[in-house]
Parts: C-alpha cells; sequence; structure tokens
C-alpha cells in the first residue's frame, strides 16, 4: 500500500471499489480515532510526490528531470505511511497550473483543493521559496476561493495548515513567515463575510523550510527527518492533529465519496450537513446493530420468557443493567460523531429497546396488579371473619396491599425508560372501590327493596313519603360508611363526590326498578281486586250485614274508591313533597267518569276534555317519574270493573236473599217449631253466611 492507488482520476471519477479495498488491505477500519489523513497541494512539478516519500517513506511516482518538467501524478493519489504512529494516510494531489490542463480546466484545481481542505487533517502547502508574493502562485487564488465557502459556513472544523517553503535561500525563515502571515490573512480578510471570525477560528498555521532536495541533498533529508518527527504521535495533545474529532475509518470511504460528490456537482460546500450525513449513516447502523444485540441477548430472552408465567424478582435492575451496556457499547463506537446526531441516534435506539421491553414491563405490572386483587380481597374477608368493622377492615387491607403493590412496582423500575405504574396503581384503587361499591349497593338493595314491596303493598296517601324517608336513610348511611372507607385511598374530592352521586344514582335507580316491577299491570290489577274484595269481606262479616245498617251502594263505592287510591299511588314515583292532582282526576275521571276543563269553560260549545286522554299527567313535579300513564290507569280501570261485577253482584243477591228470609221468619205464625227454626237460623246465619262469602270471594281471586 506504500505504492498507493488513485483515488481520484484525471477525469474526477472517484474509484469507490479502490478505495473499499485500500481500507481493507489497510485495516483502516482498525485504527479506531488513532489516525490522521495528511494532503499535500502545489504547483505541478514543484517536488510534492519527492516530499512525501521523503516524510512518509511512500513510493510515489516521481518525475524524472531527465525527461524534463512534466505533469506526474494525475489526480489524487492514496497512500498508507510506514513506520508513523498514529495510523497516517497520505494524499498525493496533482499539481495546480498545469500546462496539460491548461486554463478551461482549472475547475479540477479547484475541487481537489477543496476536497483536500476537507478531507485531510493537515494539508502541506509545497511552495516555491521564489514564488513567495507573486499573485497566482502557492495556490495563492485557491486559497481565496476555499476561505470563502469555509468562511460563509461558519462551521468548518480546525484544520492544520502547513506551509513547506522550498528550495530555502538566504531570505531569513521568520521573515519569509511574516510575509505568508500576512499574505494568508489578507486573503482571508478579503472574503466579506461574516467579518467577526478570524483566520485562526478555522486554522492552525505552521511554516517550515527545506534547503535544496536537488543541490543540498544531505541538508534536505536531515530537514525532512526533523519533519517526519511532528507526523509522530500527531493525534496526541499539541500535535499537529491534537484533539480534533474527526469521523470513524470505517466510514471513510463514504465520507470521502460523498465530499468528492458534492464539489463534483458545483455546490456550496456544506461541509457540516456532509459530515451530520455520514454520522447519521454509522449511527444508525451501530444502532440497528445493538438492538440486535439487545434482542438476541440471552439474559433479556430469559427474563422475557420468566415473566409471562409471574413476577420475575429484580425484574427492573436486570433489564436496567442489560439496556445500560446496551446504551455503553453504543457510546464507545460513536463516539468520534457528531454529537448531536450520536444524541439523537441514542435517543432512538432507547425509544427502539423500550418498545421490545415494554410488553414484558406491562406483564410484570399486570402480574402485580392481579396478585394484590386477590391478596385485597382474600385479607379483606379474612379481616371480616375477624370481628372487624367493615370501614376498619378497609383501611388495614387497602395500605397493606398498595405498600406492597408500590414496593414491586419499584423493583419492576426500568432507570431510562421514565415508565412508572401509575396507571396499574389507579386501576387497582379502582379495583379496591369497585369492590367497596358493590358492598354498599347490596347494602341498599337489601334495606330498601323489600321495604319498598312492602309500601307499596299498602298503597296509602302517605306511602311515598314513607318510601323517600327509607330509601334517603337507607342510601345516607351507605354514604357515610363509603367515605370513611374511601379515606384511606388519599383521593381528589372531586373522585369520592363521583362515587357518592354514583350511590345516589343506583339508589335512585333501584328506586325506580322495584317502583316498575310494582306497577307491572297484572299486578297493580290483582292489588286492586285484593283491596275491594277484602272491603267487602269486611262488610259481610261486620254486623251491618245484619242489621241492614249500610247501603251496598256505598260499601261498594268504598272498595272502589279504595282500589282507585292503588291505581293514583302506582301512577308515578313521588321523588320529592310536591302534591299532585293524580288522584283528584282518577278519581273525578273514573268515579264521576267526566270532569270539566276549566279553560274551555267559556267556550260557546261548553266542551269536554278527557284528561286521561293525556299521555303524560299535568300539573306532576318535575322529579316524579311516570309508571302508568293516564291511558293505561284508564284501561286498568276499565279492566278491574269488569273483573269486580261478579262479586259485587254476587253479594248483591245474596244480601237480597237474606232479606226476604228474614221477611218470612217476621210473618210467621209463631209455631213452637217455626220460632225455633227461625230463632235456630238467627243463631247460625251468620257463621253460615260467613263461610260462604269467603268460598265464593276466593273463587273470585283464583280468576
Amino acid at each position: 500500500m506504500e505504492e498507493g492507488m488513485q483515488l481520484i482520476d484525471e477525469n474526477g471519477n472517484f474509484n469507490v471499489d479502490g478505495l473499499q479495498d485500500f481500507v481493507t488491505a489497510t485495516e483502516f477500519a482498525q485504527s479506531g480515532l488513532s489516525y490522521a489523513i495528511v494532503a499535500i497541494i502545489g504547483s505541478q512539478s514543484s517536488g510534492k510526490s519527492t516530499l512525501l516519500n521523503q516524510t512518509f517513506h511512500t513510493k510515489f511516482k516521481e518525475m524524472d528531470a531527465y525527461n524534463g518538467r512534466s505533469q506526474t501524478t494525475k489526480g489524487i493519489w492514496i497512500a498508507k505511511c510506514s513506520d508513523i504512529d498514529p495510523f497516517t494516510i497520505v494524499m498525493d494531489f496533482e499539481g495546480t497550473d498545469s500546462n496539460q490542463r491548461g486554463e478551461d480546466d482549472a475547475a479540477f484545481e479547484r475541487q481537489s483543493t477543496l476536497f483536500a481542505l476537507e478531507i485531510a487533517d493537515v494539508v502541506l502547502i509545497n511552495m516555491w521559496c521564489k514564488d513567495i508574493g507573486l499573485e497566482h502562485a502557492a495556490s495563492r487564488p485557491l486559497l481565496k476561493t476555499v476561505f470563502q465557502v469555509i468562511k460563509r459556513s461558519f462551521k468548518q472544523p480546525k484544520k492544520t495548515l502547513l506551509f513547506v517553503i522550498r528550495d530555502h535561500t538566504k531570505t531569513p525563515l521568520e521573515r519569509l513567515k511574516k510575509f505568508i502571515f500576512e499574505d494568508i490573512e489578507k486573503i482571508w480578510d478579503a472574503v466579506p463575510e461574516p467579518e467577526t471570525t478570524t483566520l485562526y477560528e478555522f486554522f492552525k498555521v505552521e511554516i517550515t523550510a527545506l534547503p535544496s532536495y536537488e543541490f543540498q541533498e544531505v541538508e534536505f533529508k536531515e530537514q525532512v527527518a526533523q519533519l517526519r518527527q511532528q507526523f509522530v504521535h500527531s493525534t496526541c495533545p499539541g500535535g499537529l492533529v491534537g484533539d480534533r474529532k474527526k469521523v470513524k475509518s470505517a466510514s471513510f470511504s463514504i465520507y470521502a465519496e460523498d465530499i468528492w460528490k458534492t464539489i463534483k456537482e458545483n455546490k456550496d460546500l456544506d461541509l457540516p450537513s456532509i459530515k451530520v450525513m455520514v454520522a447519521t449513516f454509522r449511527c444508525e447502523a451501530i444502532a440497528e446493530e445493538k438492538l440486535k444485540c439487545f434482542t438476541s441477548n440471552k439474559s433479556w430472552l430469559a427474563i422475557k420468557e420468566d415473566v409471562q408465567a409471574g413476577p420475575v424478582p429484580r425484574f427492573g435492575e436486570d433489564v436496567t443493567s442489560i439496556l445500560e451496556t446496551c446504551l455503553s457499547e453504543y457510546d464507545i463506537e460513536v463516539g468520534h460523531f457528531d454529537q448531536e446526531v450520536q444524541n439523537a441516534k441514542r435517543q432512538q435506539l432507547l425509544s427502539n429497546v423500550l418498545m421490545v421491553v415494554h410488553d414484558a414491563y406491562d406483564t410484570m405490572l399486570m402480574h402485580l396488579y392481579s396478585n394484590t386483587v386477590k391478596s385485597f380481597k382474600t385479607s379483606l374477608q379474612q379481616s371480616l371473619n375477624e370481628g372487624r368493622e367493615y370501614v376498619a377492615s378497609i383501611h388495614l387491607c387497602s395500605q397493606s396491599c398498595l405498600r406492597e403493590f408500590d414496593e414491586g412496582c419499584e423493583d419492576a423500575a426500568i432507570q431510562q425508560s421514565g415508565w412508572n405504574a401509575n396507571k396499574f396503581r389507579k386501576r387497582l384503587i379502582c379495583n379496591m372501590l369497585s369492590e367497596m361499591m358493590a358492598k354498599y349497593e347490596k347494602q341498599i338493595t337489601h334495606a330498601s327493596a323489600n321495604t319498598l314491596e312492602s309500601l307499596l303493598e299498602s298503597s296509602e296517601r302517605n306511602t311515598w313519603a314513607i318510601v323517600r324517608d327509607v330509601f334517603e336513610c337507607n342510601t345516607e348511611k351507605a354514604i357515610s360508611e363509603f367515605s370513611d372507607a374511601a379515606a384511606s385511598f388519599d383521593l381528589r374530592s372531586s373522585e369520592i363526590n363521583t362515587k357518592i352521586q354514583h350511590l345516589r344514582e343506583y339508589a335512585r335507580n333501584l328506586l325506580e326498578m322495584k317502583a316498575r316491577e310494582e306497577a307491572d299491570a297484572g299486578r297493580v290489577l290483582k292489588r286492586m281486586m285484593d283491596r275491594s274484595k277484602q272491603v267487602l269481606y269486611n262488610y259481610e262479616i261486620s254486623m251491618s250485614w245484619y242489621k241492614s245498617e249500610t247501603n251496598l251502594d256505598e260499601i261498594e263505592r268504598k272498595a272502589l274508591s279504595k282500589s282507585l287510591r292503588i291505581l293514583s299511588i302506582m301512577a308515578a314515583i313521588r321523588y320529592d313533597e310536591m302534591p299532585d292532582q293524580i288522584e283528584n282526576v282518577l278519581y273525578s275521571s273514573l268515579m264521576d267518569r267526566i270532569v270539566l276543563n276549566p279553560s274551555l269553560q267559556k267556550t260557546p260549545m261548553e266542551a269536554v276534555l278527557d284528561p286521561l286522554a293525556l299521555d303524560t299527567w299535568e300539573e306532576v313535579s318535575q322529579n316524579s317519574t311516570t309508571l302508568l300513564k293516564p291511558e293505561d290507569c284508564e284501561s286498568l280501570w276499565m279492566t278491574f270493573i269488569e273483573e269486580i261485577k261478579p262479586m259485587v253482584t254476587y253479594v248483591k243477591s245474596r244480601q237480597d236473599a237474606r232479606r226476604k228470609t228474614q221477611s218470612y221468619v217476621a210473618v210467621g205464625t209463631g209455631a213452637a217449631v217455626g220460632v225455633a227454626a227461625a230463632a235456630a237460623a238467627v243463631v247460625a246465619g251468620p257463621a253460615v253466611v260467613a263461610n260462604l262469602g269467603i268460598a265464593v270471594i276466593m273463587r273470585a281471586m283464583r280468576r
């Protein structure tokens, strides 16, 4: 590799395959950060190749002076230095201002010089001592062009410019140095923007001089040996390369190709963006490699498998350690790339690894959640069995289980993730609250449901007032106990209020559900029939039956009135104490058949409106809930009347028969037998009549 290979030919074609072979053969990639790249530019036939060969022990082709001064190096060549630490690559560039290319091909000179200043850490500017001060010598025009591009980008990393003065004459070196510094500073300052930057922010400038190789060969080689020593340990602090950051050698081929492509396309040389591109390419590749390493890590795969079966001890610690190793390896391999790019790709790697881990983490927390739920239910039941009150048991068991859950979540935490178990903790508390809510809902149900059924069965005028009191008392008792128990969970007042509101809604829904069950047409009809039968039965066994003190029509009306009250009670749920006219409307419409509508009394036709033809009850509180619409009540009433008729008719016929019997007895002859029989009938009458009446009523009910 000391002979070198052509990197870019005279036509500007980049040797991609050749460079890849060169990188492989020289083991360039194994050098890591410990490497340096040196380039040389200068006019044609100025001895560039000779200087490189003498300094770095390379074997670039040199000009044969006996054949005349002509172009020797065409394009750009690259070779590996011998016996220099660190690993050093030198690049020999085609000379500028060549007669072979002429003025029309000056673009290649500009392009190659830009390439040298970007790709190399140290750029040797080879110049004849006699050319110092000349406008078109010593690459002066090219430096002006390069400075314009670099100054505009304002991001170029610091380079070392080493001016090598060839064939040094008697002019003192210090004077030559002063002149060169002044000259390059003038070139820099001539570039307009930005004026605040200085040349030395971008370049470290060194100047050395060599005697004539042709006439002072011994002295030349002695000076070259001293120059060579400057490249030994050049990457160490204070060396020519110093502490510079550079792309990894493994990316050199990609980097060099992209730089040349950008220059060839005559674009402004946005060098930082190219470095970012190379850094992006390599960091992504390294990140992908580390992701694959993580997903195939045996320790991780074992944890992933074990967590499916149940909680894994030290889950978070072990996963954190594996993940930290993955990230550390990434950091080591990308440490020399652009900082922003490596940070961005590190974050992306972390995100991708965490995506792999997330399911296992969630599974781990799900195990903790499920186990804690079981533990809570078990410990709560055990505490109740031991005789503790429910609220005290909730306090004891919830705190113990939440503490156990938090400890498990802390053990499962992955440091790099920033994840927390809040979602599962809230779900756990919600489960505990649901357990409590179910208990208090059951308590409200047991305390109220049977009471409601019996109250509606009685259907008295104060039924709904009593129902309200019972439900409110039972509900508030449950709410009070729930509030005491909920204090264990350190909930916001809004969350507790939501649960309390749920209990109130549950109680109200329970009341409505049970009321609708009791308002079933069949049940209401049966209750009305039972009420009427009871009134008639009470009349039959009373003394009024025998003394004829009460008109049967009045008894019938009383039975109908009591049955109608049941209908009015079951027509709507009264959630408040607001009065309504349901009973009056039903009484006047069904008992008296019609009622005049006051709003129509002044109409010419004195129209009559049936209030039972409506779908809703008028003048009923908005807090009331209709169970039976007016038309439903009317239909039920008509069915009831048809059902009750046979029983009323039978009672009337029996009363008529009793009166006739009493009349026959009264007009008898007064014979002893007749008197005795009449007396026996009078004595035996009540029991016989009573038993017969009961039998009739029971047959009617079975219908």
